[in-house]
């Protein structure tokens, strides 16, 4: 019952940071861990636990996504399924302890893409050196979406500006889209081998469904400095505690 509140929780609090700023992750994964998941089931559970927050997401950017090139679209699209499917593999071929090895790094550079988030898409939008027609950025974006999930909206916001796009809103619709369909092919790889545990992600999918619709209002209501302070100082604290978990003597 302890273990199972502290995956509910974590869901809903993972809900509601997604909806708000995003980082949802440095909470499902880490709760699994601690409720007794070893790291590579933890993962994969978690990426499943998040999944229905994308389709929502990409529904609410419906009218940016119609103005896109289709042929953008499809070519993101393909990039997006080889890429996850590679991820997905890897992770599959990993064992809980290599994975349990690099995810300390794992989370500290999706924490720090998190804290210098804004600024990297600055200094991206400034490059415009990608072309939206050359599949690599996106395919590398989406092995690393499909491997570990954790900061892979903001990595897939500074590609878009790096590839001159300009329009948040679009940048926005696109990021939801790509994250639920390389979600979806994390999902559906992870389900086929067996490594997702149900009953924790079923109820953390209800909690984090819940969640996110409980943060509309507070996204609404916290200055989003607060909201982006919280999620750092969540996503380096459980960097440090998987370092010394690890690396400790």
């Amino acid at each position: 019952m302890h273990d199972l509140m502290v995956l509910v929780l974590a869901a809903f609090a993972a809900g509601v940071l997604n909806t708000v700023a995003g980082g949802g992750t440095f909470l499902t994964f880490p709760a699994l861990v601690y409720a007794g998941l070893p790291p590579v089931p933890a993962n994969a559970t978690s990426a499943v636990a998040v999944f229905p927050g994308y389709l929502a997401g990409a529904a609410g950017f419906r009218r940016e996504l119609r103005t896109l090139n289709r042929n953008l679209l499809l070519r993101a699209a393909g990039a997006t399924v080889v890429g996850g499917l590679i991820g997905s593999l890897l992770l599959l071929v990993s064992s809980n302890e290599a994975f349990a090895a690099v995810v300390p790094f794992l989370l500290a550079v999706a924490t720090l893409a998190f804290a210098f988030g804004d600024r990297l898409q600055t200094w991206a939008r400034r490059q415009a050196a990608l072309s939206p027609s050359n599949p690599l950025g996106a395919v590398l974006v989406a092995v690393y979406g499909g491997y570990f999930n954790g900061g892979l909206g903001i990595m897939l916001l500074a590609l878009f500006s790096l590839q001159g796009m300009r329009d948040l809103h679009q940048m926005n619709g696109l990021k939801n889209g790509l994250s639920f369909l390389l979600s979806a092919i994390s999902v559906a790889t992870f389900a086929i081998a067996g490594l997702v545990a149900w009953p924790q992600a079923i109820v953390m999918m209800l909690a984090a469904t819940a969640g996110g619709y409980a943060g509309a209002p507070l996204a609404r209501a916290l200055p989003r400095s607060a909201v982006r302070a919280v999620v750092i100082a969540v996503g380096a604290t459980m960097s440090a505690i998987f370092f010394a978990r690890n690396f400790a003597p």
